[in-house]
């Protein structure tokens, strides 16, 4: 009897494509629901190696749209296996039900399966090795590492998933499900499981880098990876092109992988995966980011306000942001003996990259003491040092250089100030006239793009945000 994988290798190399369309409808009626990924089928199929619809878009309309997700799969062309993206998982009995619904009732051939409560929830989606599937390992989304990479006996707990998925692929039937968000965890997944297929999600809105992804997931066989593509395809004035654009990078970087591998080039190095995604979505979660009419401090009317003193109210958020400073001072390679930073917004920030990075940390006073050691600033420290300027936005750079006078009237030195949001409102152009460089983590227009791609916000706010940003201050 064939295997899901080896249906799957075969369609793969019969249109040489490594793309899975997901079909993620967004639509206010069934029949619409129905006609979208009509639509979208009709035009990808023959770029397809899978197709990947996702339940949730389905169940959200009730027993008429499950039924339009029975006829959804039932229109996908002979020969195209169908993963249905349902993230099932539960005690056994319970699994053997969730199993006959995606494989006998809906006619999926794979599943999305989390492994979180252990061998007997997953053995009923792998009994039968003609249907298959994909168990959640790194996963793309901004909170996969609160539990995913938790150390356990010296490994993360992904590596974890990755090994046991290993043990319970007696049928040839088990994948993982691995985000293209975080190709350096990718390569450790493949280099724990060198022959298993992988599905990735997250190249693109989510942050994820395509040729990244394949460098660090392929297998030496050139497959091994289904590449995700679902909103940008769909979106797409023409999705057939689309998806046929997909399909074509992603074999040109495939090719050029084969050359690497035969010596005529050399592959690039793993880079640090974005943390913009990550942080767009948290600065939502947090309230740090509101759109409506605020008047600002200047007396200006902003369609949108950031307010980054709220990090200190959600703990794991601000543990990120510290995460992803630390990352732009590593790339950036810069060289300073302390941090410093701005009060008041900056202060806590500030503390937080201290802990994460084990770097000692001062800060210039707003107010000079007036009693005990009337000092400046707070902290120990030695003149001639150098100091990274820790600070939450930039906008005009006006407060930036106010605090990094007060650090060198003491003796440091100031080269580099790092913020988590450059508003690009000219305080770039003003720290370097005085000779100070400015690092974000994020510019404010990426993060609108961002939102606009996900939805977060509408186009009318985005066109608001985007025209006030332009205007000149």
């Amino acid at each position: 009897m064939e295997t899901f994988f080896s249906l799957l290798d075969r369609r793969a190399r019969a249109v040489n494509s490594l793309l899975c369309v997901g079909l993620d409808p967004r639509a206010e009626t069934v029949e619409q629901l129905r006609a979208q990924c009509g639509r979208l089928i009709e035009a990808t199929a023959e770029y397809a190696a899978a197709f990947k619809p996702n339940s949730a878009f389905f169940e959200a309309h009730g027993p008429e749209g499950m039924v339009a997700l029975l006829d959804v799969i039932a229109s996908v062309p002979d020969g195209i296996p169908v993963i249905l993206d349902a993230k099932r998982g539960d005690i056994g009995d319970t699994s053997e039900a969730y199993a006959r619904a995606a494989f006998d009732t809906y006619g999926a051939q794979a599943l999305t399966v989390s492994p979180y409560l252990g061998h007997d929830s997953v053995a009923p989606f792998i009994a039968r090795p003609e249907f298959g599937a994909f168990i959640l390992c790194k996963t793309s989304n901004p909170g996969a590492d609160d539990l995913q990479s938790l150390m356990t006996h010296h490994q993360s707990l992904f590596e974890v998933v990755a090994r046991l998925a290993q043990q319970w692929n007696q049928n040839h039937n088990v994948g993982l499900v691995v985000g293209a968000t975080d190709p350096a965890a990718m390569a450790r997944v493949r280099a724990l499981a060198p022959e298993m297929w992988f599905l990735v999600p997250g190249v693109g809105a989510q942050g994820g880098d395509l040729e990244r992804a394949l460098t660090a997931g392929l297998r030496a066989d050139g497959l091994g990876l289904l590449i995700n593509a679902s909103r940008s395809i769909a979106r797409a004035r023409h999705p057939s092109e689309e998806a046929r654009r997909w399909r074509d990078d992603i074999n040109q970087i495939r090719k050029a992988r084969e050359k690497g591998s035969r010596g005529e080039s050399a592959s690039a190095p793993l880079l640090p995966r974005s943390p913009a995604p990550a942080l767009a979505q948290d600065l939502l979660t947090s309230g740090c980011v509101r759109f409506g009419q605020f008047t600002l401090k200047s007396g200006v009317v902003s369609p949108i306000y950031l307010d980054l003193r709220r990090l200190i109210t959600h703990p794991q958020i601000l543990a990120r942001a510290a995460k992803a400073y630390a990352t732009t001072l590593r790339v950036h390679d810069l060289q300073f003996d302390r941090l410093a930073g701005i009060p008041y917004a900056g202060l806590p920030i500030a503390t937080a990259i201290s802990l994460e990075m084990n770097r000692p940390l001062i800060y210039p006073r707003r107010e000079a003491k007036d009693y005990g050691t009337k000092a400046a600033i707070e902290g120990e420290f030695n003149a001639g040092e150098t100091i990274a300027v820790i600070d939450d936005l930039a906008t005009t750079g006006g407060t930036k250089i106010e605090s990094i006078q007060k650090l060198e009237s003491a003796g440091l030195k100031v080269k580099d100030i790092v913020v988590l949001i450059d508003r690009e409102q000219g305080a770039g152009a003003m720290l370097a006239e005085a000779g100070y460089r400015l690092h974000a983590v994020v510019t404010l227009r990426e993060l609108l793009d961002i939102w606009r791609e996900s939805g977060a916000i509408t186009v009318g706010q985005f066109d608001e945000a985007t025209a006030f940003l332009a205007m000149p201050r």
